[in-house]
This record gives C-alpha cells, sequence and structure tokens, in this order.
C-alpha cells in the first residue's frame, strides 16, 4: 500500500509549523466569540508548551483536556501534541462519575479544564467527580478515584487552592527556553502515540483507542478534497466543524486543517439558530457534521432568512455526506474511530462467518489493518485487539461495489447501539441500572429510530413493579451517564417476559424484534 506524499515529517509539530510558514495569516479557528490564525496558534502553543515543560511534562506524559469545541481547545492540543504527550480529550457531556472513570481508565497525570464548560461549573463538578479533592490545600493533588492524577490547571480563574490557574492569554514566567522546545519538537516522531480517544464498546468500561501522530496525518489529508469539493469556485473554504473536538470526527477536522488553508468555524454548542448565524456571518463554504445538524437548520425558521449563497450544499445536497454519489441508498461507511476517522490508507477485508473473503456485493464483516488504523487499545495487548495476521475485527456489516470507492454500511453485529452519530455500550448503562434500588435487572437494547438511526431502550425488571418510577431513575443515572445514553424509552417487565438463549443467555435480537412489533410496549 503507498502512502501519500505530505511533504512534511508526520507530526502534529511538523505540520503546524509548515502551515503558520505557508498561509500563517489564514484564519484556523474561528467562533461566535474568538478566532486565532495558523501562525498565531503556532507562537501561542509554542508558550503553552514552554510552561508544560517546565511543569514536567514530556513525551508520554497523559494530558487530559476538558473543553468544548474552541480555540482553547486548539492551543492546548497543539502545546501538548508539539511535545510528544499523550493528550487524552474528555467529552463535556459527560457525568461526574463518568469524567473520574476516564481519568482512571486514562492514568491521567496532568487535567486542563476551563473555569466553565458552556454551562458547567467545572471546580464542582471536578469535586463531585473526584471524592476527597475538595480537601485538597496545595496544588498536588492525590486521589483514590484517579490515582494517577496529580495536577489540575484551569483556565479563567478559581478560586479552589487544589487547582493551578492559568492565563491561556498572557506569557508565564515559568517556561523553559525556545531552544529546549525545539530540541523537544525534534525528538517527536510519526511513530509516538499522540491521542487517546474513548468510544463505547461491548463492555461496562469505555475503549481507549490510541493513535500515532503518523496516522492523524495521514488519515486527515483527505478532508481538503473533501471540503474543498463543496466550496464555490473563487471562495476560500471555511467550513462548520459541527463534531466535537473529543472524538475523532472533531479531531481529523483539527489536524486536516493543518494540511491547506481550511478554515474552521466551531460552536462550543452547537444549535442551529447559533450555526446559521456563524455561517453567514464567516461566509462559511460548507458543512462537516451529523445529518441530524443539517436538518435541524433546514428546519429552523431563520434557515430562509439567512443569506448562504456561499454554502451551497446546505441546499441542495443530501444532509448526509455518506450518501452523496451513492448507487442506491445504502450509505457510505463514515469509518470507525479505531481507524482513524477514514480509510485512506487503510487495507479493507470483508468476510463471512469462517473469515473467508466474499465477493463484491455480498454482505459480511468490515476488518481492517495496515498503517491507518490504531496502535491498540489502552491497557489491552496486542494479541486481545488483532488477529495473528494483523487484522482488527469491527464488527460492522458492510459490501464493497466493482468500480465504486469506499465501503457501503449495512449495520452491526455487535450489540453497540449507534444513537445521533454517539456509540452507547448496552453493558455500560446497565451496569449503571442493576445499581439503582429501584431495578432489580435490566437489559438495554437499540431499537430503529428515523431521526437517531437508534434509540436507547431499557427493558427493566423493577425490584416493586408498584412503586417504580422511571422518570426518577432517568434523574438519578444521569449522575453517571451522559445524557444521550440515558435511554428515552423504558419497558417495565416480569423476568418470565425476556427471552433467552439455549446457552441461557438473554437473546437481545429477539427483544429488540418484541419491542419494535409493540409486544412488549414501552413508554418514551
Amino acid at each position: 500500500m503507498q502512502l501519500p506524499e505530505l511533504g512534511f515529517r508526520p507530526t502534529i509539530g511538523a505540520a503546524l509549523a509548515r502551515a503558520a510558514t505557508g498561509f500563517g495569516d489564514v484564519d484556523y479557528v474561528v467562533t461566535d466569540r474568538d478566532r486565532i490564525t495558523y501562525a498565531q496558534a503556532e507562537h501561542r502553543s509554542a508558550l503553552l508548551a514552554r510552561q508544560l515543560l517546565a511543569h514536567g511534562v514530556g513525551k508520554g506524559t497523559r494530558v487530559g483536556l476538558f473543553y468544548p469545541n474552541g480555540v482553547e481547545w486548539v492551543l492546548w492540543w497543539l502545546a501538548a501534541s508539539r511535545i510528544g504527550a499523550l493528550v487524552v480529550p474528555f467529552s463535556t457531556l459527560y457525568a461526574p462519575g463518568e469524567l473520574a472513570k476516564g481519568l482512571r481508565l486514562g492514568d491521567i497525570h496532568l487535567l486542563i479544564a476551563p473555569e466553565r464548560a458552556v454551562t458547567v461549573d467545572v471546580a464542582a463538578f471536578l469535586e463531585e467527580a473526584l471524592p476527597g479533592l475538595a480537601a485538597h490545600t496545595g496544588t498536588e493533588v492525590a486521589v483514590p478515584a484517579a490515582p494517577y492524577l496529580r495536577r489540575i490547571w484551569i483556565t479563567g480563574g478559581t478560586d479552589r487552592s487544589w487547582a493551578r490557574p492559568v492565563d491561556i492569554d498572557e506569557p508565564a514566567n515559568d517556561v523553559v527556553q525556545q531552544e529546549i522546545l525545539a530540541a523537544v519538537e525534534a525528538q517527536v516522531c510519526p511513530a509516538d502515540p499522540a491521542v487517546m480517544i474513548h468510544t463505547s464498546g461491548s463492555t461496562a468500561d469505555p475503549k481507549g483507542v490510541v493513535h500515532s501522530h503518523g496516522v492523524l496525518m495521514r488519515q486527515s489529508v483527505f478532508l481538503q478534497d473533501t471540503m474543498n469539493g463543496f466550496t464555490p469556485a473563487g471562495l476560500p473554504t471555511r467550513y462548520l466543524s459541527a463534531m466535537p473536538f473529543f472524538w475523532i470526527g472533531g479531531i481529523l477536522h483539527v489536524t486536516g486543517s493543518l494540511h491547506s488553508p481550511l478554515t474552521i468555524l466551531t460552536l462550543a454548542r452547537t444549535e442551529p439558530g447559533a450555526a446559521l448565524e456563524l455561517i453567514e456571518r464567516e461566509r462559511g463554504t460548507g458543512i462537516a457534521g451529523w445529518p441530524t445538524l443539517t436538518q435541524r437548520m433546514r428546519a429552523h425558521p431563520d434557515f430562509t432568512t439567512r443569506d448562504l449563497t456561499t454554502c451551497p450544499s446546505i441546499v441542495d445536497q443530501p444532509a448526509d455526506l455518506s450518501l452523496v454519489a451513492v448507487p442506491g441508498t445504502v450509505p457510505r461507511h463514515r469509518s470507525l474511530t479505531e481507524s482513524g476517522g477514514g480509510f485512506l490508507t487503510t487495507e479493507v477485508l470483508v468476510v463471512d462467518a469462517d473469515g473467508t473473503p466474499v465477493p463484491a456485493g455480498d454482505e459480511g464483516e468490515l476488518w481492517i489493518r495496515g498503517p491507518g488504523i490504531m496502535l491498540g487499545y489502552n491497557k489491552r495487548e496486542a494479541w486481545e485487539v488483532f488477529d495473528a495476521d494483523g487484522w482488527f475485527h469491527t464488527g460492522d456489516r458492510v459490501f464493497v461495489l466493482d468500480g465504486e470507492p469506499g465501503v457501503f454500511y449495512v449495520g452491526r453485529s455487535t450489540e453497540l447501539i449507534k444513537t445521533s452519530g454517539a456509540n452507547v455500550s448496552p453493558k455500560e448503562v446497565e451496569s449503571v441500572l442493576d445499581q439503582h434500588p429501584a431495578v432489580q435487572s435490566s437489559l438495554v437494547v437499540g431499537v430503529g429510530d428515523d431521526e437517531r438511526g437508534q434509540e436507547v431502550v431499557a427493558v427493566v425488571v423493577p425490584s416493586d413493579p408498584a412503586t417504580f418510577d422511571a422518570d426518577l431513575v432517568a434523574a438519578d443515572i444521569r449522575r453517571d451517564l451522559s445524557t444521550y445514553k440515558v435511554p428515552r424509552r423504558w419497558v417495565v417487565a416480569d423476568a418470565d417476559d425476556l427471552p433467552l438463549l439455549t446457552s441461557g443467555k438473554p437473546d437481545r435480537r429477539e427483544l429488540t424484534r418484541r419491542i419494535e412489533a409493540g409486544v412488549l410496549a414501552g413508554r418514551h
């Protein structure tokens, strides 16, 4: 397999230096309240990187980021990446218990966060997530819930003694010399781990997908062709990134925009009205996000009043970009976190149940391997993740067509639920539900939904059917689950109502069929 010729050493730091030199005065990231050029991103992230080095952060240090989309996320990501730290971005949709789990599983040493993340009071949120944190009187922390965590930096000001306040807009005094930063950057290699992205899997704990600098830079090179393809002739490409930066789609955007001048327009909270306003104000030329957002933008009352002439794709293209130029109705595969968000440098195989390749047009399971996939899962040995020939078995049902590029996505052969573009592990939700005093046992399945793809449905055997209140249970479990993981529909059942396989395990497929057929009724 021939790798794309990038023209530079495929590390994030090298890509940033090239961008700052080649098109430094172009806007890199623009929000509703802030903007930064490529040259400014290089300069400001260098100061932050020198500050990180002064405090002992270096190659391999695990740095957690708890920020919404915006300039601050990008600056800290660049600063940590260019010195070889492993960046672990955390979802601002997390409940306190989920963040605590991510800090523990990710072995985070330094957590960097703003004073407020959208509407979240971060200091109070962290004290709820990490019992014992509030009692600390110094900036060296130690809490059992996240045993490797030693430092928490907060931008925007804080009155907590356990946090170190950092001013992202002012040069700090505690920085190492520029030549030390240059020497450090020279030692960052394409093979070095760059990012760990937590994604739901078939177990109760999220999987930590680890990608190298080389994979991120090679897999993201396609972005310039994709976004330029939607840009009207003669206009600079300025696209709305509606993907969270803490998931692979958003990371591909901030990485892909280092290859060529592709200005990112983004919002801390992507709401249809605000997105339309930003596109009009900044003369946006395209949208990169889940189709549900485009559909909501088209349905918004401001849609017909905004000047969107620079962004014709929002009017005349399918809301789902995976359906553009598709022969038929089956979408192209949007890729996986494990493949770095693309298939550009990935070897693809479609196989039957015995692992035998199937002919073009036949459905089978997608296997991938090669230089475009993850290094592996955090805390998992290679043999647990890849087969003896290096293939990663994705569990996705797909097919390929002769003469047609890409892979066509049919569904999943695993239990993972895909709702509004996010993965939800049934076992994770069940593990939280089963600890609730009102729940004797639970099963969680995904049921087809026109808007979300799948809806999270909980089938609950209550401890006391007469007093069971799904609304109260839902409110309680939001302490440990993101909103999109909380079931939207509840089915109260007797244990005898649940179908079983011959092994005695729950038959989730039959359970889903019964819910969809109305045999087991639920409520929203």
